[in-house]
């Protein structure tokens, strides 16, 4: 069974490079010339752990290539898949659909017959439909089958998801899309993963819904965090209580300066929008975004209340900058907000990341970066962790505390005791805990 796969951004170059360590042959497409070039070349142009390996094994044994020739891709394949991207669109929210509709009228005229089409991209609910609508209206009689194949990879443990999923879930009405995918997902069901077959539409929602609700944890957490702030509870010991309830889970619990990344903002968003469109309002997704929102700001002021009232000239060094760790990605960070609202406070802010300045040099202007963590330290103000990298657990408190200028610690991940860093010499936030100050 041959594949193309439209699109090699996060998703698509991911699940292509997957599918292909499974054994089976993959064209991934994009029209981006370059980008295809440093790929045949082995260049991988996001950071995710174990990805370069698989790209560089599978290159080398003839099964995965990439083009830019997306005519001879497609015709050559018996399963395209579109994983092009969906940004949130401008004025309502709702799922930007023009590249996902474009890649609809290229593969109508270049598909023979038979071929499956699966959405692979994040897609409102009666998208599928409509794609099979504009195949039809591209190539008039020509048969083919329509499926819905939504992803649920991590950034930074995407190929663990990938190889080891909690479960596929297809949408498929016809007895040859679901055939074909079942075939595909095939090692996986050896592993007895659950494969779901149900209804377009079913699988679209799954996508969404699963998103939003992980979504809504996080902020949940972190609203008792604030809860554990003002009556001296412990949100992590909380979170461990509520956790061991098998009807919750501890999963996504963790207390924080808020949700980031490509995937939560952008859906929760578009499930809101779709929600108001239909008549059926999502009250309390509407509810997380609104509050997510404002945790991004709430973390530049404790930041900001810690340098005290007069802030101009003071100098903020920050951890992490990518919304979570192993990734490079920051697209809705609370790095994007927290860094800004200290800049416009007259405070010189200065970072470190493992793998993140290249995206996000360009979207902090003004932000010092430094090479080595402890750097970041030097007669600095006020010190604050914002992204879990595992690199920064273990740092010598004693030595940051050497090199600082203040003696503030704000630690957004709780990846530090409190009593380790009074014990440097420092006070200590953190958070959904009592504030530890010097005795």
């Amino acid at each position: 069974m041959r594949i193309a796969m439209i699109g090699t951004g996060y998703v698509g170059l991911v699940s292509g490079v997957c599918f292909s360590e499974f054994g089976f042959k993959i064209a991934c497409v994009d029209i981006d010339a370059g980008k295809i070039e440093r790929l045949n070349a082995g260049e991988v142009p996001i950071y995710e752990p174990g990805l370069d390996g698989l790209i560089e094994r599978n290159l080398a044994a003839g099964r995965l290539s990439f083009t830019t020739d997306f005519d001879t891709a497609v015709a050559g394949a018996d399963v395209v898949f579109i994983a092009v991207g969906t940004p949130s669109r401008r004025g309502d929210g709702e799922a930007d659909l023009t590249y996902v509709y474009a890649a609809a009228r290229q593969i109508a005229k270049a598909m023979r017959p038979g071929t499956v089409v699966v959405i692979k991209s994040t897609v409102v609910v009666g998208t599928c439909r409509k794609v099979a609508e504009i195949i039809r209206e591209e190539r008039p009689g020509v048969d083919f089958s329509i499926a819905s194949n939504p992803e649920f990879l991590r950034e930074g443990s995407a190929i663990e998801d990938f190889m080891r999923p909690d479960r596929v879930v297809v949408g498929a009405e016809d007895e040859r899309a679901e055939s074909a995918l079942r075939r595909l997902y095939r090692p996986l069901y050896l592993r007895e993963t659950p494969i779901l077959v149900t209804s377009l539409e079913n699988a679209e929602l799954t996508k969404y819904a699963a998103n939003a609700f992980l979504a809504l944890k996080i902020t949940f957490i972190n609203e008792i965090a604030n809860l554990c702030e003002k009556v001296g509870g412990d949100v992590q010991k909380v979170a461990s209580g509520i956790g061991l309830d098998n009807r919750i889970g501890s999963k996504f619990l963790h207390a924080g300066p808020g949700f980031g990344g490509s995937c939560f903002p952008k859906d929760t968003t578009a499930l809101a929008a779709t929600g108001l469109k239909h008549g059926a309002p999502q009250r309390l997704v509407e509810a997380t975004i609104a509050v997510n929102e404002e945790r991004k700001r709430q973390m530049a002021e404790r930041v900001l209340e810690a340098l005290g009232p007069e802030t101009a000239g003071k100098r903020v060094g920050i951890l992490g900058i990518a919304f979570k760790p192993n990734t490079d990605d920051v697209r809705d960070a609370p790095s994007l907000v927290i860094v800004p609202a200290l800049q416009a406070a007259g405070v010189t802010v200065v970072a470190h990341d493992p793998e993140a300045r290249s995206q996000a040099e360009p979207l902090l202007p003004g932000l010092e970066w430094r090479t080595d963590p402890y750097e970041v330290a030097d007669e600095v103000d006020v010190l604050a962790v914002i992204t879990e990298w595992n690199t920064y657990r273990g740092l010598d408190l004693a030595e940051i505390a050497r090199r600082m200028r203040g003696r503030a610690v704000i630690d957004m991940r709780n990846i530090w005791q409190g009593s380790d860093v009074v014990a440097a010499g420092l006070h200590y936030r953190g958070i959904g805990k009592t504030p530890l100050a010097l005795g």
